[in-house]
């Protein structure tokens, strides 16, 4: 394993940040897998599990148990890190510019649609090769402008030519689920199962351009664009994984999801793949949980006024179109709102607050029927 230092802030900064990522294995040995944790700083999940991930590697590494090249990037946000308001981490946006620190990076794909023209052929496998080449061309003439774009770039020029990518995030409250473009459904199905998903959320186009879209969605942009001509396979398995709830930090847990992550990894090849035992082990799977389902039929549950908020259906229960998710209660009339689904499916993440205000997001189902359009994340 090798440590890379980069620097994310101009010189004379009144505040200079840094990333370090963590690189094992041997590039061009075999597929690469990129590794981040709390791309979110204040989700703090992701970045446990990232230190389970970098023991277990160090050890399959010192064995020559790795076939190609790993990177793990621990506390993908160090800006957001450093990002506190009135003791409490601070650390989804960026507090200079407002911006989400999980959206606006670079859709390389508009840049290649053009550089690509006349360079494609009948290989898919010289396609792909062909493909990541002026990805990281088109990420490396990206011009940031603040430290937080600078931190976008270094991500990207890291992860945007690996096969897989894994993006650790978790929710305010909520059961383990995925995020994951709608062509990739197939290829995500086992990893599903071995996380014990509640909701494998699928999208062509999320919107906004977050990070895991942003490694995969230029794949099957550019086979659409011209016009399936040309084998152009969906060549990077990019996902988010929400590791429950911000307060479910333990090792008990950080274990077991990190050496779920070290199972799928072994499947696909990266891990062991000269003993054949640990892959057949690593191909029996769990029965999965959850049915893919489109992130169109997400019901987002909002609060139509100011009040005391009472779950009165557990996280990870399915509920029917009607069924009642909680209670609101005005504190000072007493009148109470019951807020119901109105889709059929998994109740899988809520709001942690407990007094809220009108307009706050308090639940989400998934539900299996499309329903609607735009930009489909919260904010």
């Amino acid at each position: 394993m090798h440590a890379i230092t980069h620097s994310l802030s101009v010189a004379g900064a009144p505040a200079a940040y840094t990333l370090t990522s963590f690189h094992f294995g041997t590039p061009g040995g075999g597929k690469k897998v990129y590794i981040q944790g709390s791309l979110h700083a204040d989700e703090v999940p992701g970045m446990l599990v990232a230190q389970c991930l970098r023991q277990e590697l160090l050890a399959l590494e010192a064995a020559g148990k790795i076939s190609g090249e790993i990177i793990l990037v621990p506390a993908a946000n160090p800006i957001g890190l450093a990002q506190a308001l009135h003791g409490a981490a601070f650390g989804r946006f960026d507090l200079t510019t407002g911006v989400n620190f999980n959206r606006g990076y670079k859709h390389v794909a508009n840049t290649l649609k053009t550089s690509l023209e006349g360079l494609l052929g009948p290989d898919a496998a010289a396609n792909v090769a062909l493909i990541r080449q002026h990805a990281r061309a088109a990420i490396a003439d990206w011009q940031p402008a603040t430290d937080a774009e600078t931190l976008k770039k270094t991500l990207m020029t890291l992860a945007i030519d690996a096969d897989i990518v894994l993006d650790l995030h978790c929710d305010n409250e909520a059961v383990l689920h995925l995020y994951a473009g709608t062509p990739l459904a197939e290829a995500i199905a086992p990893l599903s199962a071995i996380l014990g998903s509640h909701a494998t959320l699928l999208a062509y186009e999320a919107g906004g351009e977050p990070f895991d879209e942003a490694c995969s969605r230029l794949w099957w942009d550019l086979d659409r664009h011209f016009e399936h001509r040309y084998p152009i396979p969906p060549a990077c398995l990019s996902t988010t994984v929400e590791l429950r709830g911000e307060q479910e930090v333990s090792y008990a847990l950080a274990r077991q999801d990190a050496a779920g992550l070290l199972q799928f990894l072994t499947l696909n090849g990266v891990l062991h793949a000269d003993d054949p035992a640990a892959r057949a082990a690593a191909a029996v799977l769990p029965a999965p949980l959850c049915a893919a389902t489109p992130l169109e039929g997400v019901e987002p549950l909002y609060a139509p006024h100011a009040g005391i908020l009472v779950y009165t259906r557990a996280l990870g229960e399915r509920v029917a179109a009607g069924d009642a998710i909680a209670d609101l209660i005005d504190p000072v009339s007493g009148a109470t709102t019951v807020l119901r689904a109105a889709v059929e499916g998994v109740f899988f993440a809520r709001s942690a607050h407990r007094h809220v205000i009108r307009g706050m997001n308090v639940g989400k189902v998934a539900g299996a029927r499309a329903y609607r359009a735009g930009d489909l994340l919260s904010a």
